[in-house]
């Protein structure tokens, strides 16, 4: 079995459902990557450039922190932040890579999380367990930790605790909907070194990722020519265990508690459904949300110039609204 091929190893065992439960095979799958989706992107687009990458001097950068000791890996993350120290705590975002939750790496978001310490906030790209290491809700666990690791480590790295945001892109902007919208929910959580500290967000970037899993506009959970992500994420197809699948879906959850989001979309509106629906419910609470969408951008976007300065204006006007009540001017 190689390296960077998706594969599953179906196990003879059922479960007391009477299904088959497709194992994590403890494999790293390295088949998306931002080189990946630029090779596959630029036959359709043959224009696109990648985003600078380059480090801005006001930047400073803290590798390779361990958030979180599984018993099959350790759980990374890096802070950028800006290099000069701020007069007061300034606002935060965790930020989740895509890779239909088997295969990415959070380095993806390292172009745009020098970009925003650049203008102020400290970034923070995560690791998560990818359903190669273990099935959902393990990712769920994860990056609610990091959220409270944020919180208990505020002081060292300047982070207002009261203006914390999780961003994410495609399977990651689904996590990122997921843990903004399931703050106390118990189900959806797990005791774990920070007892006691909250992981609740105050705001949510959703990049390209769905809303619902079982919905008239999601095409996830397509089993019909080989396994889909999402069947290998729950370990159990949408026919076999709907449940689970409904469970991950953040349009089930919004409601009054629901903090503001931004949405920013391509022109592959399987990878946004359910986004409507969430909109009309977040405004029957009066709670903030903005949309933008490119209409004739690929699904990764966001790796590329001419999309990438908007989609950085975009998060950067967003922030600055909703923690600071402040227009920015583009």
């Amino acid at each position: 079995m190689k390296q960077g091929i998706w594969i599953a190893v179906l196990i003879g065992l059922k479960s007391a459902s009477g299904f088959s439960q497709i194992k994590p095979t403890g494999l790293s799958d390295t088949s998306f990557s931002v080189q990946s989706a630029y090779r596959n992107d630029t036959k359709y687009f043959p224009e696109l450039t990648l985003a600078d990458s380059s480090m801005p001097q006001s930047v400073r950068v803290f590798k390779n922190i361990i958030y979180k000791k599984l018993s099959t890996e350790n759980l990374a993350l890096d802070v950028y932040a800006p290099a000069l120290k701020p007069k007061n705590p300034v606002g935060a975002v965790l930020m989740v890579h895509g890779g239909g939750w088997r295969s990415g790496h959070r380095s993806h978001n390292n172009t745009l999380a020098r970009r925003l310490a650049a203008k102020g906030f400290v970034a923070i790209p995560v690791s998560y367990s990818l359903s190669t290491h273990a099935l959902y809700p393990q990712a769920v666990y994860d990056l609610k930790t990091a959220v409270r690791w944020m919180r208990a480590n505020a002081d060292k790295f300047d982070i207002d605790t009261s203006k914390i945001a999780i961003l994410g892109f495609s399977a990651g902007g689904q996590l990122a909907a997921l843990i903004g919208t399931t703050s106390g929910n118990k189900i959806l959580d797990k005791p774990d070194e920070f007892n006691g500290v909250s992981s609740h967000v105050q705001a949510v970037i959703d990049i390209d990722g769905t809303l619902a899993f079982i919905h008239p506009e999601s095409g996830e959970g397509d089993d019909s020519k080989s396994i889909s992500a999402a069947t290998y994420w729950f370990g159990y197809s949408k026919k076999e265990k709907p449940e689970l699948w409904q469970q991950a879906s953040p349009l089930n959850y919004a409601g009054k508690n629901t903090p503001p989001f931004l949405f920013i979309n391509s022109s592959v509106s399987r990878m946004h459904a359910g986004r409507d629906d969430m909109i009309k419910k977040m405004d029957a609470f009066n709670i903030y949300s903005e949309v933008h969408s490119f209409p004739q951008a690929p699904h990764c976007f966001m790796f590329y110039t001419p999309w990438f300065g908007a989609t950085l204006d975009y998060v950067d006007c967003f922030l600055n609204k909703v923690f600071y009540n402040k227009q920015v001017l583009k």
